[in-house]
């Protein structure tokens, strides 16, 4: 029962955040330029649930954001999956305790999805290579989504260890030894 909640929890959570994202931060860009908070959800997800369920809500997720906005079908569910499963190989070789890391793999999920959504939309898609707009954005974005990261960190590391905690079982320690 308790992993049910979990799980329809996290699916409250995005609503919210694509709520949040649509509706909040299409008023508070930088240069026209908004965060991406569900790549940072996606991301969470493959830290602290597993590399499994992050490819799963990444590609689920994915789905519903391109549905939603209207964009073309595939992209976002593509690389919000490839994102959730570098969550889950974060969590095994890196920390979850220090915030300089965690704004790394935030950085590091951002630019991967931001060049894999631009190379599937310029290759299948047809889109116009444009690299001086292109890496404004990313750096953009990345730094945008390191802030949100920052302020909201302590809050998703205290639900993400609840998470890990019923999913996962009290094993930090034989991880090392």
């Amino acid at each position: 029962m308790k992993k049910f909640l979990i799980n329809l929890l996290l699916v409250v959570i995005f609503i919210i955040i694509y709520l949040l994202q649509i509706n909040v931060f299409s008023y508070l860009t930088i240069s026209r330029i908004m965060p991406n908070l569900l790549v940072i959800y996606v991301l969470f997800i493959g830290l602290f649930y597993s590399k499994t369920a992050g490819v799963t809500y990444g590609i689920v997720f994915g789905l519903l954001t391109d549905l939603f906005i209207g964009r073309k079908v595939g992209i976002s569910a593509i690389m919000l999956g490839i994102v959730g499963l570098i969550g889950g190989v974060f969590d095994k070789n890196f920390s979850k305790e220090s915030r300089m890391t965690i704004m790394l793999m935030v950085v590091v999920s951002t630019i991967v999805y931001e060049i894999g959504s631009y190379m599937i939309g310029h290759f299948i898609y047809d889109y116009i290579w444009e690299i001086i707009p292109f890496i404004k954005i990313l750096l953009i974005e990345s730094l945008y989504n390191v802030i949100i990261t920052i302020i909201f960190y302590p809050l998703m590391q205290k639900f993400g260890y609840k998470i890990e905690e019923e999913y996962k079982g009290n094993k930090i320690l034989t991880r090392y030894f």
